[in-house]
């Protein structure tokens, strides 16, 4: 069976991830990855028969709510004008 690597052309990005794809994609280890699924800043996976998915667009809305490095140093981060 081809993979889907090989079917979908090169524009088009898999809609599933395996594990050391989604920690890839959002630039960490596989071992941090594992981390951040435990404690809710990434989704779990999903599961196809016996084959473990994360869902790129959850991968996508979990990362853009982790917060950026400055926002933990700005005392004004929070007041609104």
């Amino acid at each position: 069976m081809a993979q889907a690597k090989d079917v979908l052309p090169r524009s088009l990005a898999p809609r599933g991830l395996n594990r050391a794809e989604a920690a890839a994609y959002v630039g960490v280890s596989p071992t941090l990855f594992d981390e951040m699924v435990k404690d809710g800043r990434m989704p779990g996976p999903k599961r196809v028969n016996a084959r473990t998915i994360w869902d790129l667009r959850r991968l996508d809305q979990c990362f853009d709510a982790l917060p950026d490095e400055n926002a933990r140093d700005d005392p004004w981060g929070s007041v609104r004008a």
